[in-house]
């Protein structure tokens, strides 16, 4: 609403030397958080008139709230992050909700005060049965033609004409009461004259339905596409009058009164006159004529003594305290001291002298109370108080919540001992500043440059730091997905599993107050505790129901309950697209907990052992088929530092999920997929990465433009002739999807179609920066589905990705693409008049002698002769030109001595 300088900032023009440190911020509630009825649109909010001020740093990020009848496409506005949007207020003092509604479609109002109105405010604020009224066209009594307010208007239930109650003859006192009409004079003399003449048939006519005349709700159809629409709405001015832009005009509101500038723009119930808010106070008696059973008031028999003590001196004070204790710590006690008063005031109005009160027994006996209070509270004990000071740690001065931990005490005892320990340490840290000085200036307090603020903001906290647990157990848990691996844990709230949250559902329950809660599940009945938290979807604190069970008289004609529904299946958010999905179309992984889309891991499940679903790499462990080293065979390897985290690789990315390769190694899934030379073996599963050996020699020693690495094989970006690995593509966020382009009539023979969510054409995988303009290019996303359910990598990989399996066997497949190696080999060594090294027609291997292999390597420097040509390894530099007599090794040989983590890992494939 508005930037504020520091609070002890000078007022005036030395005040705007300061840099601004505060803000003020309009706010917005959740229904949830004011109401006990779920609401499913976690995007819908409250307005309120309820403002406050707090620093700049508590801000953690900017979001758009908007009125409901600005969005004309509103599925489409909630798809977009951080986007809420409210028709509702909600007034936190009166506990009301009402409608809010443009300024524009207030009709029934005279000029001058609807044109103030809709000058000054946005929208208006009002009851829900009032809102018909307010829209309706200007009412103007028949009688004077002046408008008609609707507390003073009566209406014709004849001519629908409209009156003011004192312009009737005669005039009205009151409204007719519910389930009646009134009639005006000449619908009365013309009804009259009707049963007089004996032509009329009473009909009974259905009640009349107010219709309100404000625009109609929309509906639900297909949301449009057009995106600088919906920005243009986002960017649409609002009226604001003194910061707000709307205001009350319901019920009890005054027409009049929004012309005043000062006028209470507040939501108002009805005010407490009459004789039902009153009180019945009798006549007061006429002056010199009281009765005499009258006391007059103030006299010392209507006087409660509360305490003598003020007619004492303090000497005699301190002489009756030194009789009754020699313990300073009691003396200074104000539970001791009071009770003291109490005791000397009882025998001073008994008339007693003060010497007959002890204090050996500290308890008293209330008046409303069966059993005596004692004096003191009885000492907590270590384990109480270390119980006490868990529970302010973790509730705050939520007292209530706070004695579930101290279960052995009472509330009020609670309420006493946190005001004594509040006080223990206000004590500790006053000896502190005493001893230590005062503390550093605060970081939220401002100051007068701007380079003295960005040091002391540098070195401040964040507003986060007290809702993040630092030191989290030895295994933690999320208290809602389960997951045991997070950068940040959060505090979680009450009614879940555990007392921490993930990143992702920390932040989410912060922001939208929305946790998909996985339900535990129990091998035996459950508890009544376990239920409680599987009902618990969506938000974990729910209130209990109001309504009380109805019970029968008799039992035996009861019928049997229905069997009740079967709890809704648990969601779980995919690693590549980040939605949620229920169990079966998203897929967990029970040992590493890799989620993704049934259609994107290429797995085929049993719905009936879908929990037990382990991904190819944690299936390899036990099966061992292929490799036990992990590392993709297109991107670079991992270093040890990375080797040594406990799930490698890390489950919380789609760099997970990895397939098999024909020569027992693994690459990624999005490099098997959107690298055009690879090929599966069955598709369909998405198993058995074929032509690692067709890549071309320019993208294994190519360098990346990412990680700047020249190790692994690169791929092309779709718009620019940026060249990146995969993986490093995928952590810097740069967009994988595919695109569909129209192929012409004369080259569909020859070109594969395909048709996805009825677009047909030619299906094209696109790896493309994220510094690229895609708002005007149709991309579909890897895990978007068509109307059979397929993702669009699924469409794609059977489509493109395909081997031809039909016409040879894998290893002769192999093999051929082999032979076009050796091929070429041979035409460019035959080309070539530069003779071999060795003097020979091809280098020869100096361990097994052999003169054919795919590629020879330098023994001493480990580069690769390929076609003739020598090149260093992926990884290494470019060597010095060959000496004259040179050592070489074959391929097998070279791999067979090499060690397991070796550069040249990336070619072994071939």
């Amino acid at each position: 609403m508005e930037f504020l300088p520091p609070a002890d900032a000078p007022k005036g023009e030395a005040g705007k030397n300061f840099v601004y440190t505060r803000v003020r911020l309009a706010w917005y509630y959740r229904p949830s958080d004011v109401s006990d009825r779920p609401v499913a649109d976690s995007r819908l909010l409250l307005a309120a008139i309820y403002s406050e001020v707090c620093d700049i740093n508590q801000l953690r990020a900017k979001c758009h709230v908007v009125h409901r009848d600005k969005i004309s496409d509103l599925s489409g506005w909630k798809k977009r992050p951080d986007r809420f949007y409210f028709n509702r207020l909600f007034d936190p003092y009166i506990k009301r909700e009402f409608e809010v509604i443009p300024s524009r479609d207030v009709r029934n109002l005279p000029d001058h005060i609807r044109g103030v109105l809709t000058s000054r405010y946005e929208y208006v604020v009002a009851e829900k049965e009032v809102i018909p009224d307010l829209t309706d066209q200007i009412r103007l009594c028949e009688n004077c033609q002046e408008w008609c307010p609707n507390p003073e208007t009566v209406q014709c239930d004849r001519c629908k004409l409209f009156f003011h109650m004192h312009c009737v003859q005669p005039p009205l006192q009151a409204k007719p009461t519910r389930g009646y009409g009134w009639t005006c004079g000449p619908c009365s003399q013309r009804h009259e004259a009707e049963v007089d003449s004996h032509d009329i048939r009473h009909s009974i006519s259905a009640p009349r339905v107010l219709k309100s005349n404000a625009p109609p709700a929309r509906g639900r159809g297909r949301p449009r596409k057009d995106k600088t629409l919906a920005e243009k709405e986002e960017n649409l001015p609002v009226k604001h009058y003194k910061m707000w832009p709307f205001r009350y005009f319901g019920q009890y509101t005054v027409a009049e009164d929004t012309l005043d500038e000062e006028d209470l723009i507040f939501p108002r119930a009805a005010t407490r006159h009459g004789p039902k808010y009153q009180a019945n106070v009798l006549p007061y008696p006429e002056v010199g004529n009281y009765p005499p059973d009258i006391e007059e008031r103030g006299g010392d028999s209507t006087v409660e003594v509360l305490g003598v003590f003020t007619s004492l001196t303090e000497s005699e004070v301190e002489s009756c305290k030194d009789a009754l204790t020699k313990d300073p710590k009691s003396a200074s006690s104000v539970d001791w001291l009071t009770e003291v008063v109490r005791r000397y005031s009882d025998a001073a109005l008994a008339a007693r002298p003060f010497t007959t009160v002890n204090m050996k027994h500290l308890a008293r006996l209330e008046k409303w109370k069966k059993n005596e209070t004692p004096v003191f509270d009885k000492p907590f004990s270590h384990e109480e108080v270390v119980a006490f000071e868990d529970g302010i740690a973790l509730h705050g001065p939520e007292l209530r919540a706070v004695r579930d931990e101290v279960t052995n005490r009472t509330m009020p005892e609670i309420v006493r001992f946190y005001g004594h320990w509040k006080n223990s340490k206000l004590k500790e840290e006053n000896e502190r500043i005493r001893t230590k000085g005062p503390p550093p200036k605060p970081v939220n307090r401002q100051y007068r440059s701007e380079a003295e603020r960005g040091e002391g903001l540098r070195v401040g906290l964040s507003d986060d730091e007290g809702s993040i647990v630092a030191q989290p157990s030895k295994s933690p848990s999320c208290g809602a997905c389960r997951t045991r691996e997070s950068k940040v844990w959060w505090k979680a709230p009450k009614g879940l599993s555990t007392n921490v949250l993930c990143d992702a559902c920390g932040n989410n329950w912060r922001r939208y107050a929305d946790l998909n809660v996985r339900p535990i599940r129990e091998e035996s009945a459950p508890t009544t505790k376990s239920r409680a938290i599987e009902k618990r979807e969506g938000t974990p604190l729910t209130a209990p129901s109001s309504k009380r069970a109805r019970t029968s008289a008799s039992v035996a004609s009861t019928p049997p309950p229905a069997p009740s529904p079967a709890a809704p299946a648990p969601h779980i958010k995919c690693q590549c697209c980040h939605k949620s999905g229920p169990l079966g179309k998203v897929l967990r992984c029970k040992k590493c907990h890799l989620r993704l889309h049934a259609g994107i891991a290429g797995a085929i499940v049993d719905p009936a052992s879908v929990d037990n679903w382990t991904c190819e790499l944690c299936d390899n462990e036990e099966t061992l088929e292929a490799s036990i080293n992990h590392d993709c065979l297109l991107c670079p390897r991992a270093g040890p530092e990375e080797r040594k985290m406990k799930t490698w690789p890390p489950a919380d990315t789609l760099l997970r999920a990895c397939k098999p390769t024909e020569g027992q190694g693994w690459t990624h899934l999005l490099c098997a997929v959107f690298t055009p030379e690879l090929t599966f073996t069955e598709a369909s599963k998405l198993r058995l990465v074929e032509g690692m050996s067709t890549i071309s020699k320019h993208k294994w020693m190519a360098r990346c433009f990412l990680c700047g690495e020249i190790e692994g094989a690169v791929v092309k970006c779709t718009d620019c002739p940026k060249e990146f690995h995969l993986s490093c593509a995928w952590k810097q966020g740069h967009k994988f999807g595919f695109e569909i382009q129209p192929v012409k009539s004369t080259r569909r023979d020859t070109t594969i179609t395909t048709n996805f969510k009825g677009e047909m054409g030619c299906m094209n995988a696109i790896v493309m920066c994220k510094d690229h303009d895609r708002s005007k290019r149709d991309i579909y996303d890897i895990c978007e589905t068509n109307e059979g359910g397929e993702t669009a990598l699924q469409v794609y990989c059977q489509s493109y990705k395909q081997a031809a399996v039909t016409h040879a066997h894998g290893l002769l497949r192999k093999a051929r693409r082999l032979d076009n190696l050796l091929n070429i080999r041979s035409e460019s060594t035959t080309a070539s008049s530069t003779p071999a090294p060795n003097g020979s027609s091809d280098p020869e291997c100096s361990k097994c002698h052999t003169h054919f292999s795919p590629a020879f390597y330098r023994r001493d420097t480990g580069t690769m002769e390929v076609d003739g040509v020598s090149s260093p390894l992926s990884g290494s530099s470019m060597s010095s030109p060959a000496p004259a007599t040179i050592s070489w090794l074959c391929h097998r040989c070279h791999f067979e001595g090499a060690d397991m983590n070796g550069k040249a890992m990336g070619m072994s494939a071939s």
